[in-house]
């Protein structure tokens, strides 16, 4: 949460940049926002993105620690990359289906200003957009697109978890590096750069499917990332990159070195 009190301007241009169908560039997008909305609508969906923190990241780094934790205390030796790739997506997966309501909130509602004004849903806050999506849609619509948000979250957790822990294996075995901030860091930049590139077409079909307006049922992510590459070309899958990664790269250094510090407190004074 404190990482995306952070970042979230990062993610309201990701999630602008993704929704357009033609050709942005980030500044002119900024200048956008600014002029027409404001510098407060660069936080716009802040809510609903503390709540997501709040209920995916909480369940996906706690299901991952614990599994990390019990295979340390069966096997004695570190897992291999394979394992932490299996530890990852069981932790993504069932963070991911947890936090899906709190991931639709937050994208229509950083989505919203691209809107004409009669458009818009104007959410007050993330609980004003679980009512209201309730009562208009219906309770399923919380867990719209859930299916695709738990494949992206498959691959961004392989991805980020595994990469970062095989990261900081390597880094302290070949390059000395002793265990602290600066292992922590280093690995945590690898991880950001691997999530971000593997993770964006994934992200783009999620996005989408989510910030449909009308209650069908949602296309599949394998349809939506097609007819993307068909009608905007293969690189409008990587659309939105520079942000993503200026959010995810911050994000996962602050994640993940707030993460390692709270777990040598927890594990020095809990018992």
């Amino acid at each position: 949460m404190l990482a995306t009190c952070v970042v979230h301007p990062m993610d309201v241009l990701k999630n602008r940049m993704q929704m357009h169908s033609g050709g942005t560039s980030i500044p002119s997008l900024i200048k956008t926002i600014l002029t027409e909305e404001g510098f407060t609508k660069c936080y716009r969906g802040l809510s609903a993105g503390l709540v997501r923190q709040a209920t995916y990241t909480t369940a996906r780094l706690g299901i991952y620690n614990q599994l990390m934790d019990t295979w340390k205390v069966n096997h004695h030796s570190p897992p291999n990359f394979m394992v932490l790739c299996t530890m990852g997506m069981i932790a993504g997966v069932c963070g991911a289906f947890v936090g899906t309501p709190a991931e639709i909130a937050l994208v229509r509602m950083s989505s919203d200003g691209r809107l004409p004004s009669d458009q818009r849903r104007n959410y007050k806050h993330v609980f004003d957009a679980f009512v209201r999506i309730y009562k208009e849609e219906g309770v399923a619509a919380l867990w719209r697109g859930c299916v695709p948000t738990m494949g992206r979250a498959a691959v961004v957790n392989v991805s980020q978890l595994a990469t970062y822990s095989q990261a900081k294996k390597m880094l302290g075995n070949k390059w000395n590096i002793k265990e602290g901030i600066p292992l922590h860091f280093w690995a945590s930049m690898i991880s950001g750069l691997v999530t971000s590139f593997n993770s964006m077409p994934f992200d783009i079909a999620k996005t989408r499917i989510q910030n449909l307006k009308v209650a069908v049922k949602a296309p599949s992510m394998i349809s939506v990332m097609s007819k993307t590459a068909q009608q905007e070309g293969i690189s409008a899958l990587w659309k939105g990159f520079l942000p993503t990664y200026c959010r995810i790269g911050p994000h996962t250094v602050l994640t993940f070195m707030i993460n390692e510090q709270l777990s040598k407190i927890s594990k020095r004074h809990v018992t």
